[in-house]
């Protein structure tokens, strides 16, 4: 099992000739989430050849602009090309009153039903619960309500041992229990730890998607451990002052974040476009955290178990 994150924009604010706002598609075993949709993502949806109908879930985390602008066109787009299966969109309070409007005025009708799920939550909570996955909003510090979105795998069964279960004769009908931990107890009535007929399964793979904020500690314990952290750097430490009147954060900061919820790998983003060198900010999370890359248009990134 594995994930890959494709980033479709990582800059903040405008989109500029070389850089689009934010956007970003979680894909887990094809099955495609769109993070954030500020303009131009349908674009580059295309440009990196994901097909529309593969998304069913858009998470869309503050109503500023350049998270959002793009979901209009996109939705519209999925009428024009006859989409016909359910989507669901979660995000803060008034993203369905803006698109609906915006339909009622353009006296637009869609081939399919769109599900709103307005968030409202102080603490971490679970949004999207299925076989495979949860889907955890958490509410982030900005200057309007602002959502951060946690996936996480569900740990798969353990893997059965062939050979121990032929050595204590276990029948084919206990090996469902068994899969799920359960110890064995032989026809002599000797207990057999589950350890000694399973493997591990896989780890389960974790990833957080936190833009925007300013420097939050309480996101140390609700992002520990996870796999990968993608954390907004709109500034560099140069600009910490105006970073936390504009409820944003600096390279430093989200590296910050990184170092004390022990997570495996961060990915900085949402860069202003006042800066033309992005390995700056590279630069200065390296001197707090030891595994950071940078985000950049069409990169992906993978998360293995």
């Amino acid at each position: 099992m594995s994930f890959s994150l494709k980033i479709l924009g990582c800059s903040s604010a405008t989109p500029t000739t070389w850089a689009f706002p934010s956007a970003q598609v979680l894909n887990m075993e094809e099955r495609f989430f769109l993070i954030d949709c500020g303009e131009g993502t349908q674009v580059q949806l295309r440009k990196h050849n994901i097909r529309f109908s593969k998304i069913n879930h858009i998470f869309i985390s503050h109503l500023h602009g350049d998270h959002f602008f793009g979901l209009v066109g996109l939705l519209s787009s999925f009428h024009l090309l006859d989409r016909k299966k359910d989507i669901h969109i979660y995000s803060p309070k008034g993203l369905k009153e803006a698109i609906i409007t915006q339909f009622r005025i353009t006296n637009t009708y869609l081939s399919y039903y769109i599900h709103f799920h307005e968030l409202s939550t102080s603490e971490p909570q679970v949004i999207v619960d299925d076989k495979k996955l949860v889907v955890k909003a958490i509410p982030l510090k900005h200057r309007i309500e602002t959502y951060g979105y946690l996936f996480q795998e569900k740990l798969k069964e353990r893997k059965l041992n062939v050979e121990q279960l032929e050595k204590y004769k276990v029948e084919i009908c206990d090996y469902r229990n068994i899969k799920l931990g359960k110890d064995y107890l032989t026809d002599s009535g000797q207990l057999i730890d589950n350890s000694d007929l399973t493997f591990d399964p896989p780890k389960a793979l974790s990833y957080a998607y936190c833009s925007d904020t300013a420097f939050e500690p309480k996101l140390f314990e609700w992002v520990k451990h996870i796999d990968l952290l993608y954390h907004e750097s709109t500034f560099l430490d140069d600009k910490i002052t105006l970073a936390k009147k504009t409820g944003h954060s600096t390279a430093k900061q989200a590296a910050a974040v990184a170092k004390n919820a022990k997570v495996g790998k961060l990915i900085l983003g949402h860069f202003s476009a006042r800066y033309k060198n992005r390995t700056l900010f590279l630069d200065e999370a390296l001197e707090v955290f030891d595994n950071v890359e940078l985000s950049e248009e069409g990169r992906v990134f993978s998360i293995k178990n």
